[in-house]
């Protein structure tokens, strides 16, 4: 039923991590997992799953079972039975796992980019941004106009917020999508953003201007944003030089941070009812464009190659998961169903 979205699911994960490989043994490097804190992939893939299962299971078995032990053991058959059928079962592991190897796969080649291109391409980057901006750099700008305090502080928390939203947004759809082939939908289509993002730091290798051009950020206050700037600084440095057995994460182009929250917001719209989702989701979209800038993690054009990146990757993951797009709204239905949910026209 699913056959589009599997083979370009689970087709997108092998390429990302065959590629990752390929360029491993090139550069004279191993794969490194960028995410050790909960053991080794073979332990943290299980986890992923089970804390997926956990996070809908034990709310509604403490709500609804009242914390009596009988009660909740039937919270919790009932909602096996009503929810996790094979179909969704099948969504959320294959969801979880593919999009694992795509991330850890896009961690690896964004690290060894330095050791693949150096990156060559702030220039031209910077000097379009110039030109857009009639002569000024847009970081001046957007720190003349919000000022270096507080802003500084409120855009540091949307951009780091960035860390935790993917993965639990991942889960919200592959668990609770209230059809199927919406999970689908976000799965592969993030899959393919990942995908795309890597390719396009091959393409135009640049570092961004916070970390090209330095000086003008000594401004702002400091925030964990800084912090975190100035670890991946030490990263970047370190991977040319050698002896360094972690990951190094300085790529400027395009941006990740627009695409990814521009697709949530898209999927959001098409998929969710809830009309404060969607301003919420708007909203962080759009500041998290203005903190790529503010802070200099990116360029002008990396956001717009972002919402490009995001737009098509949204698009292909609809087509690959059975989505019919209607003309002139922004809305869909799903073309495919399943045995316990039928089709849901979304309103």
């Amino acid at each position: 039923m699913y056959r589009r979205a599997y083979v370009l699911l689970i087709g997108v994960a092998l390429l990302m991590g065959a590629l990752a490989a390929i360029t491993a043994i090139s550069v004279g490097e191993g794969l490194r997992d960028p995410e050790g804190f909960l053991g080794p992939a073979w332990m943290r893939l299980p986890l992923m799953v089970f804390g997926a299962f956990l996070l809908d299971m034990l709310p509604r078995a403490l709500y609804h079972g009242k914390c009596r032990w009988g009660a909740m053991k039937q919270v919790v058959a009932d909602r096996w039975r009503s929810h996790w059928n094979r179909e969704r079962v099948t969504l959320v592991v294959l969801g979880i796992v593919c999009f694992y190897l795509t991330y850890v796969s896009y961690r690896n080649l964004k690290s060894f980019l330095p050791q693949v291109h150096d990156a060559k391409f702030d220039r031209p980057l910077d000097l379009l941004d110039q030109a857009l901006f009639l002569g000024a750099e847009p970081a001046v700008v957007l720190h003349t106009v919000f000022g270096t305090t507080v802003t500084a502080h409120v855009l540091s928390l949307i951009y780091l917020w960035f860390l935790p939203m993917v993965p639990l947004l991942l889960a919200a759809w592959l668990v609770w999508s209230r059809n199927i082939s919406y999970g689908y939908w976000f799965a592969t289509s993030q899959a393919i953003c990942w995908s795309l993002g890597t390719a396009s730091y091959y393409a135009l290798p640049a570092q961004g201007p916070g970390f090209q051009y330095a000086w003008r950020y000594t401004d702002l206050a400091h925030t964990p944003t800084t912090d975190l700037m100035e670890s991946l600084s030490y990263g970047r440095v370190a991977v040319m030089w050698g002896g360094f057995d972690g990951v190094q994460s300085v790529a400027a182009f395009a941006s990740l941070h627009t695409a990814v929250t521009l697709l949530v917001a898209l999927m959001a719209q098409y998929t969710v009812r809830n009309k404060v989702v969607h301003w919420v989701l708007w909203i962080n979209f759009g500041l998290t464009i203005i903190a790529t800038l503010y802070f200099g993690w990116h360029y002008i054009a990396d956001d717009i190659a972002g919402i490009a990146i995001a737009v098509v990757s949204f698009y292909l993951g609809g087509l690959a998961s059975g989505q019919k797009f209607d003309r002139h709204r922004l809305s869909s239905h799903p073309t495919t169903t399943t045995s316990k949910i039928p089709i849901d026209r979304a309103s």
